[in-house]
């Protein structure tokens, strides 16, 4: 809802429980005036009227309060937006209009041929906001920075700052710290999100994980992105973030040419992080991710237990073994195509392999589509193997640097997707292939790196930094319209693209490579501060963990810890033993009953992967699960006792078990506590209001 005073110079956005208000001074100076709990326009119109600090040397007015600070005039915070043409840079706003429409507010200025329109949107208690820059004059423009807001916290003391951080294999890490004076800056680099930093920060000064208020914002760009968390010299705070790592230039609008950033979303919660995380995931699963209302089905993927040595008959074999315990969705992994014996050649070539595919994969499709599941692909558009037939016949189709030698790692090299010719390219390629046989699923997957993003003959190449991104969801969203009833899941040499950009054309995101249980605890752990259960992609494979760290786990252990998210099996089938693959049946059956709570239910997270005891719980209407595992006992002590939340503590709940191999996992205690039997390393329990 936006309310807009009578004036028509303060406006205010109110969600179910939030607001956020702005105001236009005489001056056509546009200040930031609340962002927190719900407030009347009354209220706004009066924080409105507060005059500006007075004048301080060496100091401006303006920062910390304005809404959108640009570059020019007397600023001297970080800009959000730096505009350069052959006369001038920086920029010297008028306002010119605004216009509201349901729950959209659109502020548009105007300076010497550009213009800028701020775009807000409530979406429940997260606030999306975005801006457009247009060049409506006769000569070029060139941005050299376009963040997609600039968010003001309200003045406090001992602000903290939380974060996701990782590197492969260890992604989604969170970590906290308290804010200090100058610039804290995350981002990547890499010309994809990357798997150093989420797109996501949180502010707060006490909350914990259910009490006290936080700060949150997420960034919804696949390629290289930065977010700026300011404390300036009189301690107001101010987070920048958009497109781009750095300041030295993201495109050129010639005339009539516009930029639409991506959105930079905000939320404020006096839940603690808990209550954060669950607005954060309903409101992904409202208005973000596609289809969110179906359920994930669960899959099998073939890489762990046959890498590039596939054939046909080999995959019929393991295909008949997943669906006997249970899986939904057969995947084909990487080695289906070209000469793809390896990962040295083949990339570029998305047709089957004549010699381990001789009539194409219909046929293997039509079996799989026969033992009752659905049937999945991978592949990597993006990327090119040098030896493959493709770059033979256009080598001048990937991003390098004249002159210098091209840099390969894992043997291969990056298309340059901002060229028209590569996008026809792709779209001929991958909508064949999803036309030739009864594709259900594709794993798109980007397994490298930006490093040399040159583009030779092009008047402005680091335009592809940009043009890359949104060739890639151009694609996608052409993809995904003629293919409606095919599925996309996000694969970024595990969880190096995720953020809300991409989920908002795939299905679910592979969370990290990191199959071992006991790591995906607190990886998962990172996750679910932003995105919810729902796209968190999650396998069962192999003990011992031969592809990380050798770890042994119970199969108990590692079905429970996938069971947190869209539940997968990545092992070798055709080494398990009779009774692991019943086991695994039992387990399979268990999460389909529980699917639609975990995928579509509110998380609690009820006790931190910090060694001994962790435990999360979902609950969807009058049902809650709750997913536990004893991660190390020390001394004969007891397993504590843990405190459900979001039940009724007045109401009974009954405790219900399905299968010998799940009898006896947890006790209940006086309503609302459970406590894992000391001889289980990981348990289900399940409960109903009665």
């Amino acid at each position: 809802m936006v309310d807009i005073a009578e004036n028509g110079r303060t406006w205010l956005l109110t969600g179910p429980t939030s607001g956020y208000a702005l105001h236009l001074t005489e001056e056509h100076e546009l200040l930031h005036l609340h962002w927190g709990p719900r407030i009347a326009l009354a209220d706004a119109e009066a924080l409105a009227v507060r005059p500006l600090p007075g004048y301080r040397p060496f100091e401006s007015p303006l920062d910390g309060r304005e809404e959108y600070p640009v570059e020019g005039g007397p600023r001297f915070v970080r800009p959000a937006l730096s505009v350069r043409t052959d006369e001038r840079r920086g920029t010297e706003w008028a306002f010119e209009a605004y216009d509201a429409e349901g729950d959209e507010l659109r502020l548009r200025f105007r300076d010497d041929g550009v213009s800028l329109t701020l775009h807000y949107r409530m979406r429940g208690d997260v606030l999306e906001r975005w801006v457009t820059v247009g060049n409506e004059g006769d000569a070029r423009v060139e941005l050299l920075r376009a963040d997609a807001a600039t968010w003001t916290l309200p003045d406090r003391d001992g602000w903290r700052l939380s974060q996701l951080h990782g590197r492969w294999a260890a992604e989604s890490l969170l970590t906290s710290a308290p804010l200090t004076y100058g610039d804290k800056v995350i981002g990547s680099r890499r010309g994809h999100t990357g798997h150093q930093h989420l797109p996501w920060v949180a502010l707060h000064t006490d909350a914990g994980e259910e009490h006290g208020e936080v700060y949150g914002c997420a960034l919804g760009w696949s390629g290289s992105w930065r977010i700026a968390v300011s404390q300036l010299p009189d301690a107001r705070v101010q987070i920048t973030g958009g497109a781009g790592y750095d300041d030295s230039g993201l495109l050129t609008l010639a005339p009539g040419e516009s930029y639409t950033t991506p959105v930079f979303a905000g939320l404020w919660s006096d839940g603690g992080f808990g209550g954060a995380s669950r607005a954060w995931h309903a409101y992904q699963r409202a208005h973000v991710i596609p289809d969110a209302d179906r359920d994930r089905p669960v899959l099998f993927n073939s890489w762990e237990a046959t890498t590039f040595d596939i054939s046909e008959e080999q995959q019929a074999t393991l295909a008949r073994r997943a669906a006997a315990i249970g899986v939904e969705l057969f995947v084909v992994d990487d080695g289906w195509f070209g000469a793809r014996t390896s990962d040295r050649a083949g990339l570029g070539d998305w047709t089957p392999n004549p010699d381990r595919f001789p009539n194409g994969l219909k046929p293997l499709a039509d079996y799989v589509h026969a033992l009752g599941m659905q049937f999945g692909i991978w592949v990597e558009p993006e990327m090119v193997n040098p030896d493959s037939d493709l770059y033979r016949a256009h080598p001048d189709w990937v991003q390098y640097q004249s002159g210098r030698e091209r840099t390969e790692f894992r043997n291969q090299l990056v298309l340059n997707l901002a060229r028209e010719d590569v996008q026809e390219y792709l779209w001929q390629q991958l909508d064949g292939l999803l036309s030739s046989a009864p594709v259900d699923y594709v794993k798109w997957d980007f397994n490298r790196c930006f490093t040399d993003a040159g583009w030779p003959g092009e008047p402005y190449p680091q335009r592809l930094w940009v043009d890359h991104v949104r060739a890639f969801y151009a694609l996608l969203d052409r993809l995904r319209a003629a293919h409606p009833g095919v599925a996309f899941e996000s694969c970024s040499g595990g969880g190096g693209r995720i953020d809300l950009g991409v989920m908002s054309r795939t299905d679910q995101v592979w969370t990290s490579d990191n199959t071992d249980p006991l790591d995906r605890l607190a990886i998962q752990h990172g996750f679910s501060q932003i995105h919810p259960a729902r796209v968190m992609a999650a396998w069962v494979t192999d003990s011992p963990n031969t592809q990380l760290n050798g770890r042994v786990s119970s199969l108990r252990f590692r079905f429970v810890s996938a069971m947190a998210g869209v539940l997968g099996v990545g092992g070798d089938l055709s080494e398990w033993t009779e009774e692991e693959l019943a086991e695994a049946r039992q387990w399979v059956e268990l999460y389909k009953e529980i699917r639609p709570v975990v995928q579509q239910g509110d998380l609690y997270r009820l006790r931190p992967p910090e060694g001994g005891l962790s435990a999360v719980q979902y609950t969807l209407g009058d049902e809650s699960v709750v997913l536990a595992w004893l991660q190390a006992q020390r001394y004969g002590e007891p397993v504590p006792a843990v405190r459900l939340r979001g039940l009724d503590p007045t109401a009974s709940y009954e405790c219900r078990e399905t299968g010998e191999v799940h009898r006896g996992a947890v006790l209940l205690h006086h309503g609302l506590d459970t406590r894992l039997r000391g001889d289980l390393d990981a348990a289900v329990v399940r409960l109903r209001r009665i």
